[in-house]
């Protein structure tokens, strides 16, 4: 299989695809890797290394998007790059689809086979390509919040783990998932007092038991999250629907209602935000306020911290991409459950059932 790695092209996105270990896995089993001059630049791997690797340098992303038959991809096309796209061809990515009808309708016309990293599920209902990334921006939530705490900021300027004779700050983690947990440790860790609220009771009881310091579980319903949120100095969205559109969480009349100067880090933005007032923002305009709160909602999070990202991610998706690269990409899904669940929209069809309830199309399940 001919496959394409591309810079991405996203304002600020520095992660790519696959990194030069990666692709001279691919290329190791035999199959052809195009790399786009400068793809991995931004996450600190030259050409040079692709190219020791066994990857062929291709000096324009047009070149590599016309030549590919599967395109290693990490954050969902735009605009500029729907002309590529183009029936049989495999896009392997995050797609959070949910979120972005415009690029769903796109892939049905074109005919693209599209597997998002963010649906591969494993039987015990763990997401192995989302989870590394998830846990980079839980981790980064708490460090970005606590930045925008700062007066230069507008934030209140109040710190983190506050010090001798002064309390810490409160923060309110809406979720307990792999963002949420990852939020609430960096929060501990900088000695913050953490409310976790979930509707998972055994999650919660299970975050009780390995979580320490100033940590406190709530069950998450409108009353519980108004309450705790009144009084936070930084509050991290963390919820997750599968392959879904966020629930919204935390309410217009909630934020309005927090303390002027208060942060709010909307993880979950990418798949429409489980805050009411969040919208996608980017690395180079990251926030904006409402009411008096500070609002992030950088939708590609992760890339910030590219290198850490770019290896974690690929550890996670290159088993994948060997196995659709290998096998072909129906036979690699007849042969494994959770690559299947990875199909998006296939011959002009959304074949998972959240993402068309979300966007009110049809569904049209996928028989591999």
């Amino acid at each position: 299989m001919i496959i394409g790695v591309i810079k991405e092209v996203k304002t600020e996105e520095y992660r790519v695809g696959a990194p030069p270990l990666a692709a001279g896995v691919l290329a190791q089993a035999g199959h052809k890797v195009l790399v786009e001059a400068g793809a991995g630049l931004g996450s600190g791997f030259s050409d040079d290394e692709y190219s020791r690797a066994g990857a062929t340098i291709v000096k324009t992303a047009k070149e590599v998007w016309e030549k590919a038959e599967m395109i290693y991809h990490v954050k969902e096309p735009i605009a500029s790059e729907y002309p590529f796209l183009r029936k049989g061809l495999v896009l392997w990515t995050y797609l959070h689809l949910a979120a972005a009808k415009e690029l769903t309708l796109t892939l049905m016309e074109k005919g693209v086979t599209s597997v998002a990293f963010e649906t591969v599920e494993l039987d015990d209902g763990s997401t192995p390509c989302l989870d590394p990334m998830s846990e980079v921006a839980g981790k980064l939530a708490t460090q970005v919040g606590a930045q925008y705490l700062g007066k230069m900021y507008k934030g209140m300027g109040k710190l983190v783990g506050g010090v001798t004779g002064v309390l810490p700050a409160k923060v309110v983690v809406l979720g307990g998932g792999i963002v949420g947990t990852n939020a609430a440790k960096v929060a501990l860790g900088m000695g913050a007092s953490v409310v976790l609220l979930d509707i998972n009771i055994k999650r919660l009881r299970y975050l009780n038991e390995t979580l320490h310091g100033d940590f406190k579980t709530l069950v998450s319903n409108p009353a519980s999250v108004a309450e705790a949120t009144r009084d936070a100095d930084l509050v991290v969205g963390a919820v997750l629907v599968k392959g879904a559109r966020a629930p919204i969480v935390l309410t217009k009349a909630m934020v309005k209602n927090m303390k002027s100067g208060s942060v709010i880090v909307d993880v979950a933005v990418d798949q429409g935000g489980c805050v009411e007032t969040t919208h996608a923002t980017t690395h180079d305009n990251p926030v904006y306020s409402v009411d008096g709160v500070i609002h992030y909602g950088v939708a590609n999070m992760p890339g910030m911290v590219p290198q850490t990202s770019t290896v974690a991610l690929s550890n996670a998706t290159l088993p994948y991409a060997l196995k659709m690269a290998n096998m072909g990409v129906i036979e690699a899904m007849r042969s494994d459950s959770a690559l299947a669940k990875g199909m998006n929209v296939y011959d002009g069809k959304v074949t998972n059932k959240f993402v068309a309830e979300a966007l009110n199309l049809d569904y049209t399940p996928f028989q591999p």
